[in-house]
């Protein structure tokens, strides 16, 4: 008949069985053959070690159905007779399928990759905490962005042309959306310069907190009453940030004031006397200690030691430590800490009978028996 004449797609009843076959065994083969590799990455997946096929079994079991369906569509069709128009669309059919498995699989294979090195080296490196998430989504942008451009292009469309209306337009968005690229940018340099880590405690104005997770615009601190504090990456990094998380050592330096009635022997004996206190901690390491300055209700002798531990904690342990035992040495001594104190010195005003009989007679006295100028 004229109609089937014109119609796309021609076969007899033999060719239209065969292509039909074909279609189905194609499909039903990878459709199962993606079930096995599926069963296998989940056996894989629930064992502690990394075996060698993993990361292969996990990007294949995320083939997509319709990538499947196209594939078996363009192997029925092999068995008909199709129109050029029918064959040009089959084609492209098959490069956007194709293109777009491979992206799956890409995005997949980092992704894993990533994933894998999060749980290998975490516990080693607290560095890639923060650093993997935006490693990820700068992955999946490249590899879509490559993607689209070679799909385009073996589609026939000049992406030449493309590319340059992309750059002209992306400076455009750029300046619309400046603010978001600046806190993007930013978390680039976090992730490349890494001026502080996850876990690491940082002093931003302020504000305190530990780091809890840095992300591709804003990075959030836990402040130590308990709630979030979240900072855009661009303004974080145009602060001025006290990062306590490198932190090698601590200095310390603290003053006891004595009282001024503490002998002058009694006195030259305290410096030794700390020294040896703050020695005998194990994780210190003395600086000095000085009778430094006549205060005005005390005398203070000045230490500086170093606890070699960044732990706040460990610091006020042997803080207090120090402080009890430097407490029961001065009790021993008979030696009070000054306290402010205040004396106050009273002049005696000289009366007629201190004076005697011999006061100038121009002298007037008062009721109580001051002399006054006549």
């Amino acid at each position: 008949m004229e109609w089937m004449d014109r119609f796309p797609i021609a076969g007899d009843a033999m060719q239209w069985g065969s292509a039909f076959g074909a279609f189905s065994l194609a499909l039903l083969v990878m459709v199962v053959a993606r079930r096995q590799v599926r069963r296998a990455f989940g056996r894989m997946a629930s064992t502690d070690a990394t075996e060698f096929l993993e990361l292969p079994a996990h990007v294949f079991s995320r083939t997509s159905l319709v990538a499947m369906l196209v594939v078996s569509l363009v192997i029925g069709l092999q068995f008909l007779d199709v129109r050029p128009r029918v064959e040009r669309l089959a084609s492209a059919a098959l490069t956007i399928a194709g293109f777009w498995q491979a992206g799956l699989w890409s995005t997949a294979a980092a992704l894993t990759l990533l994933d894998h090195k999060r749980r290998t080296s975490v516990a080693a490196d607290r560095e890639l905490i923060g650093s993997l998430g935006i490693i990820g989504f700068v992955a999946r942008v490249l590899i879509w962005s490559v993607v689209v451009l070679l799909m385009l292009d073996n589609l026939g469309v000049d992406i030449t042309a493309l590319v340059a209306g992309l750059g002209i337009g992306g400076i455009a968005v750029a300046l619309a959306v400046q603010n978001v690229l600046g806190d993007l940018l930013a978390s680039l340099s976090i992730t490349f310069d890494k001026p502080f880590i996850v876990g690491d405690f940082l002093a931003v104005g302020d504000f305190l907190g530990s780091v809890e997770y840095i992300g591709i615009k804003s990075t959030r601190l836990r402040s130590l009453s308990g709630e979030q504090i979240v900072i855009s990456n661009a303004d974080l990094l145009s602060s001025r940030l006290r990062n306590f998380g490198r932190m090698a050592q601590r200095r310390i330096q603290f003053t006891i004031g004595v009282a001024y009635e503490t002998p002058v022997d009694t006195l030259e004996r305290l410096p030794a006397l700390i020294r040896r206190i703050v020695e005998a901690e194990e994780q210190t390491r003395f600086d000095r200690s000085h009778f430094a300055r006549f205060a005005a209700a005390s005398l203070d002798v000045e230490t500086v030691y170093f606890v070699l531990s960044a732990d706040y904690n460990v610091y006020m342990d042997i803080q207090q430590r120090i402080n009890f035992a430097i407490m029961r040495e001065l009790e021993s001594l008979g030696v009070e800490f000054a306290y402010p104190t205040q004396k106050l010195w009273l002049a005696r005003v000289p009366t007629r009978r201190d004076l005697g009989p011999g006061l100038d007679a121009g002298c007037a006295w008062s009721a109580d028996g001051a002399a006054a100028g006549a």
